[in-house]
């Protein structure tokens, strides 16, 4: 997966970097499908905003979280991210393996 990061009046520092490569990977597992992923940072006065966006196949996962902290702001973007992925693989693999009834099964 290609990663991507902007900071926005912020440096990246490497434990960032770590907590999303780590956090991506897991997702990437979950999904198997995605290619990139683009992390942005933002620091405003006294508010940390981490924004993520992810591209997969069919669709793309986004979360925005804010926080006091930057590593707690990323850390709850990621857990969105996460379950946003766990809840389309559901949906994928519901409709997969649920097909629609043949109309002469509905007759009988």
């Amino acid at each position: 997966m290609i990663v991507e990061y902007t900071g926005r009046k912020t440096a990246i520092t490497p434990k960032l970097k770590q907590l999303a490569e780590e956090s991506l990977a897991r997702i990437e597992r979950v999904t198997n499908r995605c290619t990139s992923a683009h992390i942005v940072l933002k620091e405003d006065k006294y508010r940390q905003r981490a924004e993520i966006t992810v591209q997969c196949r069919n669709e793309s996962l986004v979360a925005s979280s804010e926080a006091t902290e930057m590593e707690q702001a990323l850390r709850e973007a990621l857990t969105t991210i996460e379950q946003q992925a766990i809840k389309s693989k559901e949906k994928f693999t519901t409709v997969r393996s649920h097909p629609k009834p043949d109309v002469q099964e509905l007759s009988a």
